[in-house]
């Protein structure tokens, strides 16, 4: 009979890439990283979701469902059946347009408890209803079945004293910022604020680890992302071997790495990667004469945006866009002219939407380019993707740079593109088009703010999509997806406790 399984940390490092990965390792500043890839099973190309945005990324990561059931579409998204935007916090700028307060309470509380779907079920949920000891650190997503409440003593919570004032249903150990810590730990997150996140997780799962208290941790290590974006995602070396700090210190709380690996089984994973930023795009002041719905606040330099009556609202996402009409008796007329202007638009490489029948049941999807045309496509077909799963096609391949190879349809300039992009359409929270940026290029948030000379993501291209997975320790499953994915990794978490 088998005895109980070891304890797991599932290490998420934002905007991973596989190629400054291996540079850190190969420059000799990631010891830990190197001892997890020399031990275990290395994926220099686990795809993420569509958008690869991270607040997607995190809700297919904790449920290991993509936003048709998790419901999370957008790192900015347009709530209909409240008539606002929802902003997850693209940049300063942007959250002062919906309000300070407003971003906050959406990221904080409303991600968690309203926009993420009732029916998906996070690893904690699951872990926690099978009386394993859950903990997390700071991360967009925690939904748990432990109830906690604000502290009261920290500078967070004393500045934002009537916003942070509800609890939250959470792991058993939740550590978020400074609003939550179910345990007195001694360490600050100096105001959540990057740069210092990492340092903070860090000392919070030492804790956890010198005094046994979980079975299964998340922890969260973001700086690198805030790093990239800044710098640039050639610049990752430095940010990555922070990280391994980080984990160095956590493994040191049980006596070193080989004590901590012969307790722990380890995944490190990244959300997402990076691309470099060299150009922007407006889409606000694009589609200006059909009427954009603008923030509560105007900004300074908003050009055209918000001179006409309002019907459609734009929600940039960094490298991802959607576009929402916001009358139904002109719906379908508002995607047709989003889609032509769209078309038009210097650096948007991929435009999409779905085709509905009589009923408003969804037909088929779209992907169109300017210089290819369009590729029509439905689940259900002959023609096989690299996971396996199969569709029917029509139209230009080359949309995608796709072929056919026997029976199988490839795209190696964009990974799961059909999945992911099926998933987008039908999430019901998502706009009627979206849109993906060339590479070089990331739309506006409403801030009128982009990572121009850094790097961001969001596209459905490989250049930010493809992320670094480390497994080490885990029981791997005996058919292992010929492509992994973010969202594979919550099945691996229930496995390894016997949920799966």
């Amino acid at each position: 009979m088998r005895g109980a399984p070891p304890k797991l940390v599932l290490c998420v490092i934002d905007a991973m890439a596989p190629e400054m990965l291996e540079r850190t390792i190969a420059a000799g500043a990631a010891p830990v990283l190197e001892r997890l890839v020399a031990d275990g099973l290395y994926v220099p190309d686990c795809v993420a979701a569509f958008p690869s945005v991270t607040p997607v990324c995190a809700a297919s990561i904790v449920t290991g469902r993509a936003q048709e059931e998790h419901h999370i579409p957008a790192m900015n998204w347009f709530h209909r059946e409240e008539n606002r935007y929802v902003e997850y916090g693209s940049s300063f700028r942007a959250a002062q347009r919906f309000g300070i307060a407003r971003q906050l309470t959406d990221t904080v509380y409303n991600m968690n408890r309203a926009h993420l779907s009732e029916k998906t079920l996070t690893v904690f949920e699951s872990l926690d209803d099978a009386a394993v000891r859950t903990a997390g650190t700071t991360y967009l997503m925690y939904r748990g079945r432990h109830r906690h409440e604000p502290q009261r003593d920290t500078a967070l919570t004393r500045v934002a004293t009537t916003l942070m004032r509800h609890p939250v249903m959470g792991p058993r150990e939740l550590f978020y910022a400074d609003i939550f810590a179910s345990q007195r730990t001694g360490c600050r997150s100096a105001l959540g604020m990057p740069g210092v996140r990492d340092r903070h997780s860090g000392c919070v799962s030492a804790y956890l680890v010198e005094h046994d208290l979980f079975d299964f941790l998340l922890l969260s290590l973001p700086d690198n992302d805030w790093h990239s974006h800044k710098k640039g995602p050639d610049a990752q070396v430095s940010s990555i071997a922070q990280a391994d700090l980080q984990l160095a210190r956590v493994a040191n709380a049980a006596g070193g790495l080989d004590e901590f690996l012969a307790s722990h089984a380890m995944i490190v994973m990244a959300d997402h990667s990076q691309s470099p930023v060299t150009a922007s795009i407006a889409l606000q002041d694009e589609l200006a004469e059909l009427g954009v719905l603008g923030p509560a606040r105007p900004a300074r330099g908003s050009g055209r945006a918000e001179s006409v009556e309002p019907r459609i609202a734009v929600c940039p996402s960094q490298r991802a866009a959607m576009v929402y009409a916001l009358h139904d008796a002109e719906r379908d007329a508002m995607r047709a002219s989003v889609v032509a202007m769209s078309m038009g638009i210097e650096g948007v490489d991929l435009v999409m939407w779905l085709e509905r029948d009589a009923e408003e049941r969804p037909r088929e999807a779209v992907i169109a380019s300017r210089a290819h045309g369009e590729l029509r496509f439905a689940p259900g077909g002959p023609l096989t993707d690299p996971r396996g799963r199969g569709w029917r096609l029509e139209g230009s391949l080359g949309v995608l740079g796709g072929s056919e190879r026997e029976g199988k349809f490839v795209t190696p300039d964009y990974p799961d593109a059909l999945a992911r992009s099926w998933s987008a359409l039908l999430c019901p929270t998502s706009g009627e088009v979206l849109l993906s940026a060339a590479p070089g290029y990331e739309f506006l948030d409403w801030g009128r703010q982009a990572h121009v000379g850094g790097g961001s993501h969001g596209s459905l291209h490989a250049c930010d999509s493809l992320g670094a997975l480390v497994m080490s320790g885990v029981d791997l499953p005996e058919t292992a997806p010929a492509q992994w994915a973010i969202r594979d990794i919550a099945s691996l978490v229930r496995g390894h406790f016997g949920l799966e």
